[in-house]
């Protein structure tokens, strides 16, 4: 299946609900805490997927990783699951990864379903410590376009830092947005 192509270009997009394996934390991103929150995630992914491959069950592609940013220092790390995932697989993974000597941060993976409904995305391309630039151009559609940003923004990571060149990174950087309320004019 191609993958699909992303514009530089802000684009509205409708986000239809998406079930996630989640964890949230606190700290720079790259640092301690995050590295420790990736650390758990994939770990979960894989082993529920293998579980069920192993079980005669539907599978699913391990997708990119994905960030919710409320503020610089507050994330919940994200990565897409199918909606036959339940909690209590999830819980008895943790269980199963704990007694294998994971980290104790995989108990606080959890499962959540979000719907971001209508969004301004555009692909930024570089470092991710820039990826304020692209921010900025979505900022600057919406207010050029009758939009207002709303919630948290939204990053998918379409490259692997481990293997791509800082100023070829990929990052998909998405918006929740409404329509702007009518200024109002003084009487």
């Amino acid at each position: 299946m191609p993958r699909p192509h992303f514009s530089q270009k802000p684009v509205l997009v409708d986000i239809p609900s998406t079930h996630y394996l989640a964890i949230a934390g606190h700290g720079q991103p790259g640092g301690p805490e995050f590295q420790d929150a990736i650390s758990a995630l994939y770990p979960m992914a894989y082993t529920i997927k293998m579980t069920r491959k192993s079980g005669g069950q539907e599978t699913f592609p391990v997708a990119p990783l994905e960030g919710i940013y409320t503020a610089i220092t507050d994330w919940q790390l994200l990565l897409p699951v199918p909606p036959a995932i339940r909690k209590s697989e999830v819980r008895q993974t943790a269980g199963k990864l704990l007694a294998k000597g994971k980290p104790e941060s995989i108990q606080r993976v959890d499962l959540v379903t979000r719907k971001e409904g209508r969004c301004l995305q555009a692909l930024h391309v570089g470092p991710y410590d820039q990826v304020a630039k692209t921010i900025a151009v979505l900022k600057e559609y919406a207010d050029a376009n009758g939009l207002e940003l709303i919630g948290p923004h939204h990053e998918i990571y379409l490259s692997d830092p481990r293997r791509t060149a800082p100023e070829r990174l990929k990052t998909l950087v998405r918006y929740p947005v409404r329509s702007a309320a009518p200024a109002t004019r003084p009487s």
